[in-house]
């Protein structure tokens, strides 16, 4: 078991988009010999609060420790990841949490955004970026499309310029740099602070009907969000949101790409889009780790844990556990064994799941409605990579104009 805890350390020193393809292997070892294994500590002990760190990774296990709130708290989110993101949701516990997510949920929902119209919005804006290239006959779907479309449809609900959609994506991005490049990541957060600040003072001063001014006029037993409740929340949004969408439409690609007889069933019934993406989630959760810590002395998988430990839940193992789904390394579309646990578990289920799911659906869509013949570039092999975020950073393919 020691080479295993050696690769896992090496694996956790490597950042959360850690260029590693296929770390499933050595997740079934620690499945099957290691379910809580120790790890390095990845974050300042003076503000973890503990100097042991653990990861967990059997379905029971994980989905048990999203599930008890009591025991496993979210605060150790807010004192790292917090350091940049600030306040936010899924950092909070009990009373804070119940109001902020009672606060943020409603502006979070399609018909809140753009009622009903929504949906034809997020598609204008696909066959916008496909125009881009739809003549050109190969392109790299991430860097054209996967990166850019999620992100232009939170800035298009945002009220933001179109424009900006580069620049607050790419600072988003490096929010994740605070663990190995706290300059960075700290100087990322100033940034979008002095950005969104006067935004939201404007949306004070004149109102509005996007998600900002949503935001700012939500309120509960007469308490509303701060201006840096709110950009902290914007943070998270423009970080988590688009990249799990991002990630997740690359991860689908990357199947439909690698099986034609995939990609000719998806495309002849398009009903089948909503079970692509579910199996995707399981089969390549885009964000495979999630922290909690522990509040009282405890138990996980028979072993005793003590207070204050960090407890690092891989979500990505957790779907892969045999334990839970039969032959979980096959991607099967007509899987029955679906309760993937990829949007998370319990209170802190993700706030923007609808969302997503439906950003994936319609970017499919639009993709498959527009081009025919899509396969891979033959010399531009590309994977799935990742740690803690999960998916392609490139996918380079060819097409013919449908």
């Amino acid at each position: 078991m020691g080479s295993d805890v050696l690769d896992i350390q090496t694996l956790l020193g490597m950042g959360p988009m850690a260029p590693v393809a296929n770390p499933y292997p050595l997740y079934k070892r620690l499945r099957d010999e290691s379910p809580v294994v120790e790890t390095i500590q990845t974050v300042d002990t003076a503000v973890a609060g503990n100097h042991r760190s653990v990861m967990i990774t059997r379905y029971a296990d994980v989905k048990a420790v999203l599930s008890d709130n009591d025991t496993f708290g979210s605060g150790i989110v807010n004192r790292t990841m917090g350091l940049v993101m600030g306040p936010t949701i899924v950092g909070m516990n009990g009373r804070e949490h119940f109001k902020h997510r009672t606060l943020i949920t409603p502006s979070m929902t399609p018909r809140a955004l753009k009622g009903d119209d929504f949906p034809t919005l997020i598609r204008e804006i696909a066959d916008d970026y496909i125009d881009q290239f739809i003549d050109e006959g190969a392109v790299d779907l991430h860097a054209r499309f996967f990166f850019h479309y999620p992100l232009t449809v939170f800035v298009s609900v945002l009220g933001l310029p179109p424009e900006d959609v580069d620049w607050v994506h790419r600072t988003a991005c490096d929010l994740c740099l605070v663990t190995h490049e706290p300059e960075k990541g700290v100087q990322a957060a100033e940034q979008l602070l002095q950005y969104f600040t006067p935004v939201i003072e404007a949306r004070r001063r004149d109102g509005g009907q996007d998600m900002i001014s949503r935001l700012i006029a939500a309120q509960i037993d007469g308490e509303r969000l701060s201006d840096h409740e709110i950009v902290s929340f914007l943070r998270l949004l423009v970080l988590a949101g688009a990249e799990t969408t991002n990630h997740l439409l690359g991860s689908c690609f990357y199947q439909l790409l690698h099986n034609h007889e995939l990609m000719r069933q998806v495309r002849a019934n398009r009903a089948l889009v909503p079970a692509l993406i579910a199996e995707t989630m399981r089969w390549e959760s885009p964000i495979s780790t999630v922290m909690r810590e522990t509040h009282t002395d405890t138990h996980i998988a028979g072993q005793p844990v003590e207070k204050g430990v960090a407890v690092l839940c891989h979500i990505g193992s957790a779907n892969r556990d045999e334990r839970r789904f039969r032959a979980p390394d096959t991607f099967d579309l007509q899987r029955q064994d679906k309760e993937h646990i990829a949007f998370g578990f319990g209170r802190h289920y993700c706030a923007g799941s609808h969302l997503a799911r439906l950003e994936a659906e319609i970017g499919i869509n639009a993709i498959l409605d527009r081009l025919r013949d899509i396969e891979p570039q033959a010399d531009e092999p590309f994977d799935v990579i990742g740690f803690s975020f999960r998916g392609p950073d490139r996918v380079p393919v060819t097409f013919c104009r449908a």
